[in-house]
C-alpha cells in the first residue's frame, strides 16, 4: 500500500488508480471493515488525526479531483465527507523528497512523458496532496526504506 503524500498531479494513470484503489482499501480498515492491513504503517498518520476518516475521505477526495481534471470518473459516492479538510496533517520535507525520487524512479519506465514534465530538474517545490502541509524533517519514521 502506498498513500503519497505528494500531489496526486504528479503520477501517470496507472499510479492514480492505483492510489484510488489503495486509499479506499485504507479507508475500509479505518472503518473496521477489514481484517488486514490494520497496522500498515503508511495508516500511521490517518489513525492518528483527530478524525482518522475524515481525514481519509479527504485525501481520496483530493485524489477524486484529480482524476475529474483528467476525465476520469472515480466514484466519489464512495465517500463520505461533506467538506474536505485542507493543510490539516503535517509530512516532512525529506518524506515528500523520498517519495517523489520514488515516484520518478516508476515514471521513467512507464511513462516518459511524466517523467519528462515532472522529473528532470524539478524537486526543489513539490507540492503535497492537499491534505498535508509541509514540515521540515527527515523521512517519516514510519516509511518502509529500500
Amino acid at each position: 500500500m502506498r498513500l503519497w503524500s505528494i500531489s496526486p498531479k504528479y503520477l501517470d494513470t496507472k499510479g492514480l488508480v492505483a492510489l484510488w484503489r489503495e486509499g479506499l482499501l485504507a479507508k475500509c480498515v479505518l472503518e473496521g471493515k477489514t481484517k488486514g492491513y490494520k497496522n500498515h504503517p503508511q495508516l500511521i498518520r490517518f489513525k492518528e488525526y483527530k478524525e482518522p476518516l475524515t481525514a481519509i475521505n479527504s485525501f481520496l477526495f483530493f485524489v477524486a479531483h484529480e482524476a475529474q481534471s483528467r476525465g476520469f470518473n472515480f466514484d466519489v459516492s464512495k465517500l463520505d465527507l461533506i467538506n474536505p479538510v485542507k493543510a490539516a496533517i503535517p509530512v516532512t520535507y525529506g518524506q515528500l523528497m523520498y517519495e517523489f525520487v520514488h515516484l520518478c524512479k516508476k515514471l521513467k519506465e512507464r511513462s516518459p512523458k511524466r517523467y519528462k514534465l515532472f522529473c528532470p530538474n524539478k524537486v526543489d517545490n513539490i507540492s503535497p496532496n492537499p491534505l498535508f502541509f509541509i514540515i521540515q524533517g527527515d523521512i517519516e519514521e514510519w516509511e518502509r526504506v529500500k
